[in-house]
């Protein structure tokens, strides 16, 4: 693994949540990141449940 940040992108396409990262890419995330994380899929679950 390459010391880089990379990105994981979260959005909703009509009533389902995507996560979207890099092509082969591994996420290892701090508990930091994973807080983010979880509130992003959160917020993108309610808003996919409207």
């Amino acid at each position: 693994m390459v010391n880089r940040d990379r990105s994981l992108t979260v959005f909703v396409d009509r009533n389902r949540v995507v996560l979207v990262g890099p092509p082969g890419e591994t996420a290892v995330l701090t508990a930091g990141q994973l807080g983010q994380l979880r509130t992003a899929l959160r917020e993108a679950a309610e808003q996919a449940e409207r």
